[in-house]
């Protein structure tokens, strides 16, 4: 029997994770998505899952906080419990967690605190790579494979209100390269994907985000911003098993955003 393939989103129900799961079922891939929604957003999780179906693919979905260690390995336990009932692998795996604190560092009244700080670098950092550790140990994603990571221009500058921020995504980006160098004898690769300015519910949460929007919709040379969907179809065809040979980087996805000053 042949193994069905899946894609491993973390942050499936809104903005990019969204809408890369969409796009990869509408390819052929079940997904298994990993979102944290309380009741007032819950009902549009519901609805993703749906439209993953509607597209004749299987969607298998954790509500949980996708940085908690004891719950991630539950999830990864269920997942092994999909794949002996039929036989699987998780092609792509996509870390698009947006959840970390918007304080400054110092000279506010209130400033991020300690705990704060590392929260923000686990959940928008290291859980990348110890989802990566358990599918690699668990033998559930081989040869082929390819991991994403959404990152951001706040990895490589200072941005108002953003400061844990910025040093979650340039630890991503650093993970991103580190599992590069480690996967490539497994033909499995890693790259990190640098969105032009995106209006998501984790971007409306920055301070001053009227003014970044305006900002970057005036800078692109295609006059409007970049939307999920874009980042999303770019995505799918790099999934393509021809792109073996492509590791290590950070990939801008932005309309040509990045490239004018």
């Amino acid at each position: 029997m042949n193994e069905q393939h899946w894609a491993l989103i973390l942050g499936a129900s809104s903005g990019f994770g969204e809408a890369t799961a969409l796009e990869l079922a509408a390819h052929g891939m079940n997904i298994f998505g990993v979102h944290l929604d309380r009741r007032e957003t819950l009902a549009h999780a519901h609805e993703v899952q749906k439209a993953i179906r509607a597209r004749g693919r299987e969607a298998v979905f954790f509500n949980m906080n996708a940085g908690d260690e004891e719950k991630r390995r539950a999830a990864i336990t269920q997942i092994r419990g999909v794949f002996e009932k039929t036989p699987g692998t998780v092609r792509v795996l996509l870390h698009s967690l947006a959840f970390g604190a918007l304080r400054a560092l110092v000279g506010a009244e209130e400033v991020a605190t300690q705990r704060q700080i590392e929260m923000t670098s686990d959940v928008m950092g290291h859980s990348l790579v110890y989802w990566v550790q358990d599918l690699v140990a668990h033998h559930m994603m081989g040869s082929g494979g390819r991991i994403y990571a959404m990152t951001s221009e706040g990895g490589g500058k200072a941005i108002p209100q953003y400061g844990p921020v910025c040093a979650a995504k340039a630890i991503l980006e650093a993970h991103i390269r580190q599992l590069a160098l480690e996967l490539a004898p497994h033909g499995i690769t890693a790259n990190a994907i640098m969105a032009g300015v995106t209006k998501t519910p984790a971007l409306l949460k920055i301070p001053g985000h009227e003014k970044l929007l305006s900002f970057a919709k005036a800078r692109n040379p295609h006059g409007r911003l970049t939307t999920p969907e874009d980042v999303a179809k770019c995505i799918g065809v790099l999934c393509h098993q021809n792109t073996y040979w492509m590791t290590g980087n950070t990939i801008r996805v932005d309309g040509g955003e990045g490239s004018v000053g």
